[in-house]
This record gives structure tokens, C-alpha cells and sequence, in this order.
């Protein structure tokens, strides 16, 4: 070769480390994926009307809402995975800020047990709460809480006749009452258990990708 010759060294020379410097790394990668399906856990775990209120795309919130309807293991599974793709899609610092603004200390706990005095209220109001509460938690026993709520029902009734005493307002009204919101509080723990399962197989499934 003569000594004039030479390659363009602008094109064989080796990527240096700067050019991937703003890549980010694979570490930071599952980690933020890691972040993005707890923000999902927290959203689905906020009351539907306080969920609907949050500025997020419609597809997302569609996503959100069938996930809280779904009561399969494998169901739950593959909607948390597409969950997981669509949060990929949006800002979501949003999201994060709503979720902050909407808890406080024991703000979990606080809420399991509202949403279960919500449904136990509706249940014996509505005729047609046991329909909706059927279509969600379909593994419930229907005869044994068509039951509960029937005799719940009279022993408002019966409450409602008697002259008020010192004692409380749920000792009054009987223990099919107190009973109905034990069935309730227990199933809607189960179904958060279940989102938990998803939750920790989808992190299983991402970590052996």
C-alpha cells in the first residue's frame, strides 16, 4: 500500500462511549417499567369517579377500567400487560401527581373500607346493586348474599322501630348488617390480592425478557 494511501477515518473509526452517552441504559429501562406498573396499580386502586376525573388519554382509562372489571388470574394477567404497553404511551408525571394529591396516611386502608360501606349501602338500597356486584365479582356466593341482604333489610326495618339507645348504629341494625359488609370487605380484598398476583407475574415475565 502506498504510504499516501489511507482509509477515511471518519467512518471506520469506533463509536466512541459519548455516542450513547444519552441512551439510557437497560437497568434504567426495567426500572422505569418497574415505575410505570405501580402508577397503574395506584390508578386502578382510586374510585372509578375519581379515576374518570384524571386528564389521561381515553385509551387509557378504557384500558384501566376493563382491568377493574376483569376477575380472571389470566384475565387480569394479559389486560395488566396491555395496561403496562399503553402507560408507555403517556406522560406520566400527570398521573403521578394526581395519585399523590388523592393519597394520605392510611389512605389505602381508608378507602377499602369506604368502598365496602358504599356497596353494603347500595346492596340494601338498590334491587339492582346485586346485578352489578355479580358482573364483578362473579365468584361470589349470589344465594348466600341474596341472603344476607334480605335479612339485613329486616333488621333495618326492625331498627328503624325501636326507640334509639346508647348503642351503636351497626349493633342495631343486627348482625346480618355487620355480616354483609364482612362478605363484601373480604371479597373486594380478594380481588386486590388478585391485582397483586397479575401485577407480580407480569414483573416476573419482564425480568426473564
Amino acid at each position: 500500500m502506498h504510504p499516501n494511501d489511507h482509509f477515511d477515518h471518519d467512518e471506520a473509526a469506533p463509536a466512541r462511549d459519548d455516542d450513547f452517552a444519552d441512551r439510557p441504559s437497560k437497568t434504567r429501562l426495567k426500572q422505569d417499567m418497574h415505575d410505570l406498573q405501580a402508577l397503574g396499580k395506584e390508578l386502578i386502586e382510586m374510585p372509578d369517579a375519581r379515576l374518570t376525573a384524571l386528564d389521561m388519554p381515553e385509551f387509557l382509562l378504557d384500558a384501566l377500567l376493563q382491568l377493574k372489571r376483569t376477575r380472571s388470574h389470566e384475565g387480569r394477567r394479559r389486560q395488566w400487560q396491555y395496561v403496562g404497553k399503553l402507560m408507555r404511551r403517556v406522560d406520566p408525571e400527570p398521573l403521578r401527581e394526581a395519585v399523590a394529591s388523592f393519597k394520605v396516611p392510611g389512605a389505602k386502608e381508608t378507602l377499602a373500607l369506604h368502598t365496602a360501606e358504599r356497596w353494603r349501602d347500595r346492596l340494601l338500597a338498590e334491587d339492582d346493586a346485586l346485578t352489578q356486584w355479580m358482573s364483578e365479582h362473579p365468584d361470589t356466593d349470589a344465594q348466600a348474599l341474596r341472603t344476607l341482604i334480605r335479612n339485613a333489610r329486616k333488621d333495618q326495618l326492625a331498627a328503624a322501630a325501636q326507640p334509639a339507645t346508647g348503642t351503636g348504629t351497626a349493633e342495631r341494625k343486627g348482625r346480618a348488617y355487620r355480616d354483609l359488609f364482612q362478605r363484601i370487605k373480604s371479597a373486594l380484598e380478594a380481588a386486590a390480592k388478585a391485582d397483586e398476583l397479575a401485577a407480580r407475574d407480569l414483573d416476573e415475565e419482564d425480568d426473564d425478557e
